[in-house]
Parts: structure tokens; sequence; C-alpha cells
């Protein structure tokens, strides 16, 4: 029991702070001298005389010096303790300082002063990392925010590719950041999107293989690192600006196929290390199976669209009434929103959208569709439903869903009386007003079983008449333009 009671002192010693094994071996070292001094002036003063004798005395004197003799080498080994915790704290400073800053560490006056200046230090660089972290934490909530709007807008991959060459610029410190693709024979590179540098992707810049120093980059297929200051001698001065000194590149691989490179310039002479080269591989690699699966999605579109504009030909075919019709109506509308000044997406909207927007008619029976005569009301009821089953077949196809509108509203009148939502006035698009004044226009000057056809006057005439139906400005420039293009003609 004893001897447990020991050992647990002993350990609760080895354990105890330093400040209470400074106390306790000070008081070791101090009080036995006292208690045997005091004995000594106890022993000298009794009856006027010494009764101490010299043996007694020999034995105290021993005493005392083993007491001092015990506290010095205590409080020694205690000290020799602090100092090798503060040489190991110096050796592991060393991975998280620079030497310099060591060094200087190293410099104070005693170990208690280097170990005060190394608990700074430390605490400032941990500050310095939460100010880090905090920053990379803004920059990643930014970057995913970012993406996020991305991915909820998937109509254009470019949008995607500056999105990781800003990401990428940042990432490695550097200038301007770019993605080259290559073309069908494989002879040239075109820069198709860049961050960093005022560049517009429909200039197409082109650079040719041969003789390039990224062509090691192509066929080696890793990242390197190249001088970009051969560039900066060609014609076009945006090179100079978009190449620095020097250009790490990577390139896009996909199934073992090479579609182009990435690279990322820097204009202050500093070299890339293994660290940026096998980043920017990486993002590299997974560009390429995005670019690679935007191809594959605009193909699959584009054969969607040829598919259901074949259905909807078949469909104007099967009506001897109207057959052209789809051609003449997209001519029409195109030639009012050329008159308006649209630009190109809104004309290329028009001309698809009235080539499609008789195609919900493939789910009308022929019976109803090539009915001699007028039909009746059950069977307008289900004539009128075309609009809203063309919608439904384009309306899954991404990149289609923005002829929806046309689609389904063609038939729309302004006073609200059209189908199938009863829109009025300003709640029907502009697009869709254009393609209702010609598709009824092309409908007047066409030969149906229950009427002949209007001449281009007449119809004319009979549109300026609907004037709580269709937009008169628009009625009046299609009247123009048809008149322009007979003229023409």
């Amino acid at each position: 029991m004893k001897k447990e009671k020991r050992i647990f002192f002993l350990a609760s010693f080895e354990d105890a702070s330093i400040l209470r094994k400074f106390t306790i071996l000070f008081l070791i070292t101090s009080i036995v001298p006292l208690v045997l001094l005091f004995y000594i002036y106890s022993q000298t003063t009794q009856k006027g005389h010494v009764s101490i004798s010299s043996i007694d005395y020999k034995y105290i004197m021993m005493l005392i010096g083993l007491g001092v003799f015990i506290g010095f080498v205590s409080i020694r080994a205690l000290l020799v303790k602090v100092i090798e915790i503060s040489k190991n704290n110096s050796k592991a400073l060393e991975g998280l300082l620079s030497a310099d800053t060591v060094k200087e560490l190293n410099k104070g006056e005693n170990e208690i002063v280097v170990l005060s200046r190394s608990f700074s230090a430390v605490t400032q660089r941990l500050e310095e990392n939460v100010r880090s972290l905090e920053l990379a934490k803004k920059t990643l909530n930014t970057v995913m925010t970012r993406v996020g709007h991305g991915i909820s807008n998937m109509g254009n991959i470019d949008s995607f590719l500056v999105l990781i060459l800003e990401t990428l610029t940042s990432a490695l410190n550097a200038n301007v950041s770019s993605v080259l693709l290559l073309n069908d024979k494989k002879t040239e590179l075109i820069i198709n999107n860049v961050y960093g540098v005022d560049y517009d992707p429909s200039d197409k810049i082109l650079l040719k293989i041969e003789g390039c120093p990224f062509v090691k980059v192509i066929t080696e297929k890793k990242a390197e690192q190249v001088s970009g200051i051969f560039l900066h001698s060609h014609d076009n001065p945006l090179l100079k600006e978009i190449f620095g000194e020097n250009v790490l590149c990577a390139p896009l691989v996909y199934h073992d196929r090479v579609s182009g490179i990435m690279a990322v310039s820097k204009n202050d002479g500093e070299d890339f290390t293994e660290e940026d080269k096998q980043l920017i591989y990486n993002l590299a690699s997974q560009t390429a199976i995005a670019i690679e699966n935007s191809k594959l999605n605009r193909d699959i579109e584009k054969t969607y669209f040829e598919t259901i504009s074949a259905l909807a030909l078949a469909v104007d075919a099967k009506d001897k009434y109207s057959q052209g019709h789809l051609d003449r109506v997209a001519n029409h509308a195109v030639l009012i929103g050329q008159r308006l000044g649209l630009d190109e997406a809104d004309l290329n909207a028009l001309r698809d959208g009235a080539r499609l927007h008789d195609l919900g008619k493939i789910g009308i029976p022929d019976e109803i569709l090539k009915k001699e005569g007028e039909l009746t009301d059950e069977e307008w009821v289900i004539m009128r439903r075309h609009a809203e089953i063309g919608e439904s077949i384009v309306k899954p196809v991404r990149s289609l869903q923005h002829l929806c509108d046309l689609i389904r509203h063609h038939h729309e009148k302004l006073d609200g009386s059209g189908y199938p939502d009863g829109l009025k006035g300003e709640e029907i698009s502009a697009l869709v007003r254009i393609l209702s004044v010609a598709d009824i226009y092309d409908a007047l000057t066409t030969e149906r079983p229950y009427r002949p056809r209007k001449s281009p006057q007449e119809a004319g005439r009979i549109m300026r008449t609907m004037t709580d139906l269709l937009d008169q400005d628009l009625v009046n420039i299609l009247i123009e333009v048809v008149a322009a293009k007979q003229e023409v003609s």
C-alpha cells in the first residue's frame, strides 16, 4: 500500500506543471536548511553556551549541503526540460515557418524568450491561416453559386468553360487562361474561350500546329510549360495579351483522343510547379469530358429537331390544301422580323417556330384534318388541341424550349378570343404576334375546300379589319414586305 502511494506521488509530481514543480523543489531546498540553521541557533543559545558537538555540526553541514545539491540537481533537470521543449519547438517551427523566421526567433536572450516569441509567431500564423480559410470559403461559395447558376442554365457550354478558366487563373495566381480547340483536320488550334483578356469568341483566332510549341502537349498528351514569346511575333496583337512569358498547357483528352488544349499564362517570369501541372492536367481532363458531352447533346438535339421537322412536313403534306404552308409562314415571319431589325437569335426562333407551329396536328385524326368543308363545334374542340400537343412534343428538348411559346400560342388573339389560353394584348409576346400575322396571311392566300384563295391585296384588306385580333403595325409591315418581294420577282 505504501509502495503504491509512493508510485502515485512520483507520477503526480512528474505530471505536475513547471510552476508546481518549482514550488516544491524551492520549499525543499530552502526550508530544510532553515530548519537546520534554526536547530543550530537554538543549541548555541541554551544557557549562554554552545551545547552542539563538532560531530553534530558536521552532520548538519552535510545535510544542508545535500539539500542544496538535491535542489540544484532537481531545478537543473527542470530547466533542462524547458530547454528541450524550446529546441523541439524550434524543430517543429521549421516545418511551419520560413528558415529566416526560425533563425530570427532563436536569437532570443534565453529559452523562455524564444518560447514566448515562438508562441507569438505560431499564433500569428494561425490567425493568417484562419483568414486564408475564411477567404477560401468565401471564394468557394462564390464559385459554387456561379456553378449552380450555370447548372440551371445549361444552354451554353461556353459559360462553363469561362467559369473553369476563371477558377484556374485564380488558383494558379496567373494572368490569363484559355481553351483552344483543334479543327477537324487537326492542323490548327482555334482560340475558343479566354479569361483575363477581352476576347470575342466569334473572332476564332487560329494558330497553325506546325512549328507551334503546343504540338508537344498534343502529341505527348501531358502538361508542359512552354514559352509564349513565339506567339508575340504574329500579326494579331491580342496573342501577346493571351499568352504571357510562361504558358502552362494541358491536353483536352477524352478516350485517348485530344480535342484541344487548356492554357494558363504568367507575365512575371515565375515558373509553374509540378503541383500546378497536376492541377491543370486533371482539370483539362474533366473539361474534355464536359466538351464532348456538350457535343453529343447538340448532336442528339439536332437529330431530334430534324426528326420532328420531318414529322411536321409530313403533316403538312397530308393536306393538299396546306402543302408548303410551313415554309411560306416561316418566310413571311422572317421578312417581318428583318424589317423590325430583330437579332439573329429571334429570326432563327421565328423560322424554327414557324416550321413547327402545326406539329401538333400529327395527333389530330385524319377524318378531321382532311375533312372537306367546315368543321363542327365538336371537331373544332379536337382541332384546337394541336397547339398544346405540339408544345408537349418539343418541351422535353432543352434546346427547343424557347419555341414552346410560339407553338402553343400562335392562335391567340389580342382580344382574348384565341386559344388555348385566351391571352390578351401584351400577354402575347412579340414573336407570337409576328407568327400569328404570317400564319393568317398564308391561310387567306391559300385555297381551302370551303372557299377560294384570296389575292395578296384582298388578304391585306381583310387583315386590316381585324383590329381587335391582330397587331396592325405587323399587318402593315407584312403587306409592305410581301409587295416589295413581288416587285423584285
